[in-house]
């Protein structure tokens, strides 16, 4: 065979059989009218070089992309990878800490256990990561290979055709300003881990002792009936973050109106703060006992240490953020 023959072949071979002659002769008749009437194995060569590589020429004959996904759908898929992945993380987290301490009896110390599951977190994480990637992958892919009225141009996040009037739509973040999907995916992960601190209290938070298998803990912090009077309070609070989060992840940026609902958040989180702490059934007599003996100071002491140190630092908290979110909103 020669080179014509050979090229046409590797053309024709990664295509359909019933295209395989049609287009075999189009390419015959194509290469014979680019080459002179007398050639030379230089100019086939030069004209075969003209027509590129064979397996990228086959995949303009196929009516099948022969790429996974393709310029038309990549900006949305990464823009929802990118989305996905962190709020699917977090709910797994959630969800595998509550199972992990609904079937904790106490027959370990607890900070062992927020050890195992610090390295279970991991692999969750991964494993999730690898799951929402295989199945967004493996939707675009499919969606590519059945759109059959699909062009060159590329789709936008909201899956609509691109126009030059979509540049209209696009603002200009400054740096400062944006919201980060790290930023967010931290505060989703931070409600996680204080809302499992909430309803676990009296496994997690506490004082522990040195053990010559690991850490003993000798007794809870609070007291966890009182916590969970307040919980229909928290539940909704824990709720508001989560809202306040995805808000951010859509907006992209601090805007005065979300300037003022995180305010509106910070308000409420500092008032149900301080009502709760403020329940002089809240701290648990041996954890009092414990510390008073410990730091040999008086139960009224210690507890006005502790409720008015915690009230101040939760409230210099909460402005710094609402200074920081009207600070951020306020850029230019």
């Amino acid at each position: 065979m020669n080179l014509i023959e050979v090229y046409i072949h590797e053309v024709t071979r990664r295509l359909p059989e019933k295209n395989r002659e049609d287009i075999a002769l189009e390419l015959h008749s194509t290469i014979e009218d680019m080459l002179p009437d007398d050639y030379s194995e230089k100019d086939v060569k030069e004209c075969l070089q003209k027509m590129g590589n064979p397996a990228i020429l086959a995949s303009g004959y196929r009516d099948q992309p022969m790429h996974l996904i393709g310029p038309l759908y990549y900006d949305v898929y990464v823009t929802l990878l990118k989305m996905i992945l962190p709020i699917a993380a977090v709910i797994s987290l959630i969800s595998m800490i509550a199972d992990y301490f609904i079937g904790y009896h106490g027959e370990e110390a607890v900070i062992n256990v927020v050890l195992d599951i610090a390295g279970f977190s991991i692999s969750k994480v991964i494993e999730v990561g690898i799951q929402v990637f295989f199945w967004l992958t493996l939707g675009f892919a499919i969606l590519e290979r059945i759109d059959k009225g699909k062009d060159e141009q590329s789709l936008i996040a909201s899956l609509k055709k691109w126009t030059p009037d979509d540049l209209k739509d696009i603002p200009y973040i400054p740096r400062k300003k944006a919201i980060s999907k790290f930023e967010v995916f931290g505060s989703l992960m931070w409600t996680a881990v204080w809302a499992t601190l909430y309803f676990y209290a009296d496994h997690l938070v506490g004082v522990y002792r040195g053990y010559k298998d690991g850490l003993e803990f000798v007794t809870p912090a609070l007291n966890q009936e009182v916590l969970m009077r307040y919980w229909p309070v928290v539940v909704i609070v824990i709720g508001f973050e989560i809202v306040l989060s995805l808000y951010k992840l859509i907006k992209g940026q601090w805007t005065k109106r979300m300037a003022i609902s995180n305010t509106v958040l910070q308000l409420v989180v500092t008032i149900v703060f301080i009502v709760i702490v403020i329940n002089s059934n809240l701290l648990n007599k041996d954890f009092i006992t414990y510390m008073t003996d410990l730091f040999t100071m008086t139960v009224n002491q210690f507890k006005a240490w502790i409720v008015g140190g915690g009230i101040f630092c939760f409230i210099v908290s909460a402005a710094i953020s609402v200074f920081d979110g009207f600070r951020k909103a306020s850029i230019r």
